[in-house]
């Protein structure tokens, strides 16, 4: 009886474990991304510098970066 006690607790202790781990693993990236992001020089502006051609790529497509999601209907 006591092993059993023993499994079910060691079995969800190492699940929780792994939940932190991967926790932990994604805020590092989360924060480095971010660092990288909001450099002036490297990678964050070649990002930016990325994102903004793109953006003006799709405006120039006649899309809009307004963000609204209205679909539009073909009436035919």
């Amino acid at each position: 009886m006591l092993q059993r006690i023993y499994k079910f607790f060691h079995r969800k202790s190492q699940k929780g474990q792994g939940i932190v781990e991967y926790a932990l693993i994604l805020a590092f990236v989360v924060a480095i991304a971010a660092v990288a992001l909001k450099s002036d020089s490297g990678i964050g502006k070649s990002i930016q510098t990325l994102f903004d051609n793109t953006k003006a790529k799709i405006d120039s497509a006649g899309g809009s970066s307004s963000g609204s999601t209205t679909p539009t209907t073909n009436p035919g």
